[in-house]
């Protein structure tokens, strides 16, 4: 049994991504864990795979989970998500840049909580 992208032909991940190494958005803007959320629908004459990602990602869906559906390398799914985000078709962000600076513990407590472990 192969796992999907192992044997992927170099050829048509070539046709994939038109040749690139990266995307003109910044692919390197994606990471494993990045979420990815579709902000229209599949237009007719798009390429099967930025379609197949719209579809998949009507509900927020992590970059290694796109990998794994699309049976792509996770280097792939980059570049065609930088396409994506540079057309507005997807919006990403990474959870933990999801926070706010008040969602953030007050450092006092923390200290507080740093000396208890201390006099332990």
């Amino acid at each position: 049994m192969t796992r999907p992208g192992r044997d992927e032909d170099p050829d048509r991940l070539y046709t994939v991504t038109g040749g690139r190494s990266r995307s003109a958005a910044g692919a390197e803007a994606f990471d494993l864990v990045t979420l990815v959320v579709s902000e229209s629908a599949p237009v007719r004459g798009m390429q099967s795979e930025h379609a197949a990602i719209l579809r998949i990602c009507r509900f927020p869906t992590a970059v290694v989970e796109l990998a794994a559906d699309l049976g792509l390398p996770v280097s792939v799914v980059r570049i065609l998500l930088g396409d994506l985000l540079a057309q507005g078709k997807i919006t990403a962000r990474h959870p933990r840049r999801a926070r706010t600076a008040d969602a953030l513990p007050d450092p006092d407590i923390l200290k507080q909580v740093l000396v208890g472990l201390r006099n332990i």
